[in-house]
């Protein structure tokens, strides 16, 4: 579709006896009916209401590391994490499993986590390269600007396999874990249908993203489609809030005072508790990405509002990883490191896992050298990929402070690692610098510091030597899994949150009467003697706008024909607080919203749906209804790419 022909999507219907020359094929014609601001419902009937269920089970989907947590609807304040897996890392102790996941060489699911890692690793290289080993591909959702049903990923081999379907096994592998969990807590078997899920993903995911995560849900039967409020998606550090408010003093480190205690009782809330209209950040630094909420509490339920839209980037803890493989690149040349990992890929795993470990010791006043073993296989296939030994490599390789041990390791200077630190630490400072200088994120009086690679003591540093003491740096000693018990809590109670900021500015293209002066003469379309202005955006929402959940946006469209039993309806987006026209730049299509009115026809002469937006929960969602008839009518909204 060219863009002028996609750019009239909406003509107003009943002004036009045949179709408009400059409408898109089988696109409806269509415009609001209704003045339409938007109008407040009563924000507590919520979307989330529906069959109650005996438990919430959350599950933190982590770009590292993946888990689970649970709690009883009567039992809210109790929540339990999962069983301890077996197979844990050498200094690395949290009560999550890698998210690594293996498929047989005839693409069936075979494990996931420990299970998968160590199964791959003891296979013999020759059988290896047919099995199928992904990890840390959930950046993918981030990254992929086109996202669909059949984006794919890469194994380890090298092989493509569909996204859906991975996420899929390792959303499925859950359900089972916790279903058998819960079964044998029972003494019976648990009935899936008594669980609300509860899924994680960060807040900066857009809209296609989490429609995936929710399309692997169905197919891995987690919950059925036609119950979809069944599952909730949870934005990663909104649920980390969710838990932080309700820290006691025992539970945190401050920072500042490197103690737990800080002079009053542990029994108390946060620092000398969460006071009406206290507002923090919460900074989630997990694996892939760097999510910042900021939020201000509300007493005396404790809800909370948002302040500022959610922000961040592709600023994890794997960043780190990837300045390793750099390193490892220009001591041994980027032609070995991508052969090495094609032809020996259980030994790439070992190698990173031994950095893994060496990655948690660095810290800010280490004097002594780190030292990351190097598997004999790298050692062997490096002297027959270049005729010379690993030691000479490094040698000759100019890299300051990384030394050859003779017991076959890696000698790094802390120097050398801080180093490695140093990009990804860069960014965040840099996004919470920009983030503390908005006029809405003042008298920030906490910032709370969770998510795997919060534990850094080089990035606590970092962040306290920015703020300069402006806020008080909490730290939850369960950290890692801060995310997984504030999603359970978020499923128990939804409405928590009452207040969002919209993270983009969304609406339709739309028809105006033209106007001389005001609008452009290259949009005037003359039908039937009226002069109609084309490409207007009519928005729904703009950017950083306050919304409030169960908050709707009204507008009404009518059919073009009579006989029409679908209105497909093209949602443009822009991340530009105003925006005036569908065809200026930085505004994308970026989903659809479909309207299915067979079974509605009217003796009327025109019909109006009615459709309703809601755009104050972590999805947005469309309802729709007839209102000659009084007929639900079926509404959807799609943004994953067809």
């Amino acid at each position: 579709m060219t863009e002028k022909e996609s750019a009239t999507d909406n003509i107003i219907a009943d002004a036009m006896a045949t179709p408009s020359p400059a409408k898109s094929m089988g696109d409806p014609g269509i415009t609001p009916l209704s003045p339409s601001h938007i109008q407040q419902n009563d924000t507590d009937s919520n979307a989330h209401t529906g069959p109650s269920f005996i438990v919430v089970v959350a599950v933190d989907f982590g770009t590292t590391s993946s888990g689970y947590a649970y709690a009883f609807t009567k039992e809210p304040e109790c929540i339990h994490t999962m069983r301890r897996w077996e197979g844990g890392d050498p200094g690395v102790s949290n009560q999550k499993t890698p998210t690594t996941i293996l498929l047989t060489p005839d693409r069936k699911f075979h494990s996931f986590g420990y299970a998968a890692r160590d199964f791959y690793h003891d296979l013999d290289p020759s059988e290896s390269r047919h099995w199928l080993y992904l990890e840390k591909f959930k950046m993918k959702l981030h990254t992929t600007a086109n996202l669909s049903i059949d984006t794919e990923l890469h194994a380890a081999n090298g092989k493509r396999v569909k996204a859906i379907d991975i996420f899929a096994y390792a959303l499925a592998f859950f359900k089972e874990q916790a279903l058998k969990e819960l079964s044998d807590q029972a003494g019976a078997e648990f009935d899936n249908t008594n669980i609300r899920w509860v899924i994680t993903v960060p807040a900066i995911w857009k809209m296609p993203a989490k429609q995936f995560m929710r399309e692997a849900a169905y197919k891995a039967g987690l919950v059925p489609r036609d119950i979809p409020e069944q599952l909730i998606i949870a934005l990663e550090p909104e649920a980390a809030s969710i838990y932080c408010r309700k820290l006691r003093l025992h539970q945190m480190i401050d920072i500042g005072t490197k103690n737990t205690q800080n002079g009053f009782s542990p029994t108390e809330n946060v620092g000398a508790g969460m006071t009406q209209g206290d507002r923090y950040v919460v900074v989630d630094c997990g694996g892939g990405t760097v999510d910042l909420t900021v939020h201000q509490i509300q007493l005396p339920e404790g809800h909370l509002k948002e302040l500022y839209k959610a922000s961040g980037g592709p600023y994890g803890s794997i960043g780190i990883d990837y300045e390793f493989e750099k390193l490892l690149c220009k001591i041994f040349g980027p032609d070995f490191i991508d052969q090495f990992k094609i032809k020996r890929p259980a030994a790439w795993v070992d190698l990173m896992i031994a950095f893994e470990s060496r990655k948690r010791a660095a810290a800010p006043d280490r004097t002594n050298p780190l030292n990351i073993n190097l598997p004999f296989s790298f050692i062997d296939y490096y002297k027959k990929f270049r005729g010379h030994s690993v030691e000479h490599a490094l040698r000759k390789s100019n890299v300051d402070f990384v030394k050859w041990s003779s017991q076959g390791m890696l000698r790094m200077n802390p120097d050398a690692m801080n180093a490695l630190f140093k990009p990804t630490i860069d960014h965040i400072i840099q996004h919470l610098t920009d983030l503390f200088d908005k006029p809405e994120v003042c008298d920030i009086k906490f910032l709370f510091l969770v998510g795997g690679f919060a534990e850094s003591p080089l990035l606590q540093q970092a962040v306290q030597n920015m703020l300069h003491g402006r806020s008080r740096i909490i730290i939850p000693h369960d950290v890692g899994l801060t995310i997984l018990k504030g999603a359970v809590l978020f499923g128990l109670d939804p409405g928590v949150i009452k207040v969002r900021r919209s993270p983009l500015t969304y609406g339709v293209g739309v028809l105006n009467r033209y106007i001389e002066g005001k609008h452009p003469p290259d949009k005037m379309l003359v039908k039937d003697g009226t002069r109609w202005c084309t490409d207007v955006f009519d928005t729904f929402i703009a950017c950083d706008q306050s919304v409030a959940l169960g908050e709707t946006v009204k507008r009404s469209y009518t059919p073009a024909k009579p006989s029409q039993q679908v209105i497909v309806i093209h949602i443009y987006c822009s991340e530009k607080e105003r925006v005036c026209f569908i065809s200026e730049p930085g505004v994308r299509k970026c989903g659809t919203l479909r309207l299915d009115v067979t079974g509605t026809e009217t003796s009327a002469a025109r019909r109006e749906i009615q459709t309703h937006m809601q755009f104050g929960d972590t999805e947005i969602r469309a309802m729709a209804v007839d209102v000659a008839t009084s007929r639900t009518v079926k509404a959807s909204i799609d943004f994953l790419a067809q």
